[in-house]
């Protein structure tokens, strides 16, 4: 024997029938201030300050691995 019985409620009324807790306020809460961040962080998008933060580090990186390989073939990377 097969019953199937259709439910038609909101996801509220479901929790409440459930017993689970509301986390409708707590949601809202973490939703405003993870908004709030983010519109914080809007500002550090300027292509600009990107590269300044990232290309320093970038440049430094790519001489230490092309260092690294020069070494592993045997060649000193000081000589050209």
């Amino acid at each position: 024997m097969k019953i199937n019985v259709d439910i038609d409620c909101t996801p509220q009324e479901a929790r409440t029938f459930l017993g689970l807790p509301d986390v409708e306020k707590m949601q809202e809460a973490v939703m405003a201030e993870l908004q709030a961040k983010m519109m914080e962080n809007v500002n550090t998008l300027d292509p600009e300050s990107m590269m300044k933060t990232w290309l320093p580090a970038g440049v430094q990186g790519m001489e230490q691995m092309q260092k690294m390989f020069l070494s592993q073939f045997g060649m000193d990377p000081t000589k050209k």
